[in-house]
């Protein structure tokens, strides 16, 4: 029997959480269906991609600090990289003929990559065309002052082009109403999938260090500067060594200067990267991240005590909001980014060292019902088909509704 085709875009731009939950949302999604990853930014190398997942890398974009579109290839610039991208989307619908089309944000994010999705959703969402269907995180970027019109165009796309609005988030956690306040009713039915996390962990023997991430590390400076500073002081005050994961796109200088910090002290190590974050995590007796949707649920999953200093530049306010429920729940401690000071970082990470957070309570099954829910949405969708052509009756949908799995 012919196995259904799915075609998931995902673009990710200043870090790699998005890539990151994709690869595992496309794993698991890869037991049921043959899956087309449309990736539209920088790929680092090294990274894992499960057997039978077909990539295709577009001309990369990203946003650079401040948030400014531009191509990661030095041979396009930035309209040449859109029309290649534009061509290359299109072509691949038509080639994959897929009975899904996942794409990872879009309409609720993404406004810099319309010129592409917009042709995207048009060509799919059409009569006898494949499931369209949004992959959404827990918590939407506030636009602030634009909220209100925002969302209301938001929901007038996601309304005219989505089948099926998938909220990779556990609703005792984060519901998207909580972000997301059209005037219109939104008409399409939302799931909440539960968190994307990593598997569970096999037990390790624990290393007496502290482990600081920031993701890709584009934007991770301030915090590997931070840590670096205070790696000595927290060493005298735990007995923890510092291990700093740089990420692939920590900024070389910043690299050089973190290997020279490394080389002249027993208690720092730099690593660019690493396989599986989440073990690492869970080898380490504390953790120092940013927020990310990603670094979040491998340490949830690692159950490793942790601090986190959530990105907010810009109008970048998720991590913030992110971390602030985490912190109420007594999951994380939490320290925004513009008190990111040394004497506060030394001191939150020495009470850290002392406690063991509790166990989350939060569903983190988020790949595996993903799968579950496409795959049974696509054999109603068959199904109703079916019964349409032997009865000769239209195919119909329930909207307007939220449900859990």
């Amino acid at each position: 029997m012919t196995r259904p085709r799915l075609l998931f875009y995902c673009q990710h731009s200043l870090g790699l959480g998005h890539l990151a939950r994709s690869l595992r949302l496309a794993e698991a999604l890869g037991a049921t269906f043959d899956v087309v990853l449309l990736n539209g930014g920088r790929f680092p190398p090294g990274t894992r991609i499960a057997s039978g997942i077909d990539v295709v890398n577009l001309a990369p974009l990203g946003h650079d600090e401040n948030h400014k579109l531009i191509s990661h290839d030095p041979a396009l610039s930035v309209d040449q990289a859109k029309a290649h991208r534009r061509t290359a989307v299109l072509d691949a619908l038509h080639r994959v003929a897929p009975d899904v089309v996942l794409i990872e944000m879009y309409p609720f994010g993404r406004r810099k990559f319309e010129f592409e999705l917009l042709p995207l959703v048009e060509a799919a969402a059409r009569p006898g065309g494949p499931l369209v269907v949004c992959s959404l995180r827990d918590i939407l970027v506030n636009q602030r002052r634009e909220q209100a019109a925002y969302d209301e165009r938001v929901c007038q796309r996601a309304n005219r082009f989505l089948d099926v609005i998938l909220v990779h988030s556990d609703p005792a956690f984060a519901r998207l109403a909580d972000s997301f306040q059209p005037t219109t009713p939104l008409a399409v039915p939302v799931h909440y999938t539960g968190f994307v996390a990593p598997p569970p962990i096999v037990e390790v023997e624990p290393l007496r260090r502290l482990l600081v991430s920031s993701g890709g590390g584009m934007v991770g400076e301030p915090l590997v500067r931070a840590a670096v500073g205070v790696h000595h002081a927290l060493a005298e005050r735990t007995g923890l060594t510092t291990t700093v994961v740089a990420g692939p796109f920590l900024p070389d200088p910043v690299w050089e200067w973190l290997c020279e910090q490394a080389a002249g002290s027993p208690a720092l190590q730099a690593v660019r990267r690493v396989d599986d974050l989440s073990l690492e995590i869970h080898r380490s007796l504390l953790s120092l991240s940013q927020g990310g949707y990603n670094t979040i649920m491998d340490i949830l999953r690692a159950g490793t005590p942790a601090v986190i200093v959530p990105f907010s530049e810009g109008a970048e306010d998720e991590q913030t909001r992110r971390v602030e429920r985490l912190t109420a729940l007594g999951l994380v401690r939490g320290i925004p980014a513009a008190e990111l000071r040394g004497e506060r970082l030394l001191a939150e990470l020495t009470a850290a060292a002392s406690e063991w957070p509790p166990a989350t309570g939060l569903d983190l099954s988020g790949a595996e019902t993903t799968a579950r829910l496409l795959t049974n949405l696509h054999n109603v969708r068959t199904a109703e088909r079916h019964s349409s052509r032997i009865y000769g009756r239209n195919a119909g949908g329930t909207a307007g509704w939220e449900r859990a799995g």
